[in-house]
């Protein structure tokens, strides 16, 4: 296994107390990422603040998916 950041690992170690697959678990984040911060593209924002924030939430979201993901 590979190094995991942080915040993967905490997602992981979430996971090993269920009975998801870690693709599921990925899928998950990837539906709570286009929850919580929708992609500008989709859902444009108007108070730049706000949505660089919005995609740097989706970013990380997405990035630990991707981790999971490369297991």
């Amino acid at each position: 296994m590979t190094d995991l950041s942080p915040a993967a690992k905490a997602v992981l170690d979430a996971y090993r107390s269920s009975h998801l697959s870690i693709n599921n678990l990925a899928a998950a984040l990837r539906a709570a990422a286009d929850q919580v911060a929708p992609d500008d593209a989709v859902e444009p924002r108007n108070y730049a603040p706000m949505a660089m924030e919005c995609q740097r939430i989706r970013r990380e979201l997405l990035a630990i998916a991707e981790e999971l993901e490369a297991q």
